[in-house]
């Protein structure tokens, strides 16, 4: 992590923007410090989103072992650093709450839930026969075959099973995921890799094993996708993304994109956007691919091969290099599985930003948050199972 800033009081910049007491306000303030790009939301009515309130803060919170503290829903919520929290069932709003200067209208930095924003465009791509997820990666990008990812499938990157040599040490200034930051001028240069853009930077990656092993987390692999789905689409990943999808959900506002020094997305994580749009978005997942305005986004079958359990995905999930503290999860079309009880998709980003998808109870939540660190376990896992016990309680009372 870098030190921490001595810069004015309320200047925000690419030097210090992800300081920990830095993140609360930069999360709400991207294109303020970074370039952006519009993703149109389109000519679409907006969906509204009808509220229903429910008393769900005080619902108790499962413990993870005999020692925890007994927690509530509400008690996890102001634990974890949330800058605002939304459960929507069933289309209707049963909890809604702002923090730290957010409001509806606020646009906030996704990190890593950008990831499957993406995976849900590779999904109607695929639907609508642009891409064949099973082809290698440079049938699309023919610049790839001169790369580590030379044999990888889009398969591969999907479930992010390549055998790409890239560190996700994000408290390591030289793991390769500080170095495209660097590369993509969203942090100084130092001079280990230099402004040289995204697509540039993908290209040095090296493979250090086989393609389609183990399941190893690595935020390159979107950015390959992204790309890959813009040769696929045929156009730029704003209209692409505008097109199929974010046009078609009733967002109220367009996504913002983060973008390198030369436009191309940061597409596995500077994707910013309103707490409801998300909500939007995550009910395509709890309805089988339908937007809450009726529209097909992406088809039951990517859905259902989403949500599949396939011994392979466990395998490659429980063999992965780095513990994950998921045991028995796995990771499918850029989304986590972290429980195979519930089966629930959750759309993960650092300093903990989240969409709960349960097509079970047909719930989503999305929280928004600025914790100091970019993982946190203690705040990451008692969110989930707060989320689970909502899940549970909508499950027994309807």
């Amino acid at each position: 992590m870098a030190p921490a800033s001595d810069t004015a009081p309320g200047s925000l910049n690419i030097a210090n923007w992800q300081y920990p007491e830095n993140i609360r306000r930069s999360f709400q303030n991207i294109a303020k410090i970074h370039p952006t790009a519009r993703v149109s939301r389109g000519n679409e009515p907006i969906v509204r989103l009808h509220i229903s309130q429910a008393r769900l803060g005080n619902l108790e919170v499962p413990k993870a072992s005999y020692t925890d503290p007994s927690l509530t829903v509400r008690g996890v919520i102001h634990a974890t650093d949330t800058d605002a929290v939304l459960v929507v069932h069933n289309g209707r709003i049963l909890w809604e709450k702002y923090n730290n200067t957010m409001t509806a209208q606020t646009d906030h930095l996704l990190m890593s839930v950008s990831k499957t924003v993406v995976g849900t465009l590779a999904g109607a791509l695929s639907d609508a026969g642009l891409l064949n997820v099973d082809e290698l990666a440079s049938t699309y990008v023919a610049e790839l075959a001169n790369s580590g990812y030379a044999s990888a499938t889009v398969r591969n990157i999907l479930d992010m099973r390549s055998g790409i040599k890239f560190s996700e040490e994000y408290l390591d200034p030289n793991a390769e995921v500080r170095l495209l930051e660097e590369a993509i001028g969203w942090a100084p240069a130092r001079g280990a890799v230099g402004p040289i853009g995204m697509y540039d930077y993908l290209l040095t990656l090296q493979a250090k094993g086989p393609h389609g092993g183990p399941f190893e987390y690595r935020s390159c692999e979107t950015d390959v996708l992204g790309w890959i789905l813009e040769a696929a689409g045929g156009g730029s990943m704003q209209q692409l993304l505008s097109e199929y999808v974010w046009s078609k959900i009733g967002a109220q506002q367009d996504l913002v994109m983060g973008v390198d020094q030369y436009g191309t997305g940061m597409y596995d994580g500077g994707f910013n956007a309103t707490l409801r749009d998300l909500a939007r978005l995550g009910h395509v997942y709890v309805n089988g691919g339908r937007a809450l305005n009726g529209k097909q986004v992406i088809s039951p079958e990517w859905i259902s091969d989403t949500f599949s359990q396939d011994p392979e995905q466990f395998e490659a999930f429980a063999n992965s290099p780095g513990d994950n503290m998921m045991p028995g999860g796995r990771y499918r079309n850029q989304i986590w599985f972290p429980n195979p009880q519930t089966n629930a998709a959750v759309a993960l980003g650092i300093h903990g930003q989240m969409i709960y998808m349960d097509p079970a109870t047909k719930l989503v939540i999305v929280k928004l948050s600025s914790w100091p660190l970019p993982q946190d376990p203690s705040k990451l896992f008692p969110t989930l199972r707060a989320f689970e016990a909502i899940s549970q309680h909508l499950r027994e009372n309807g």
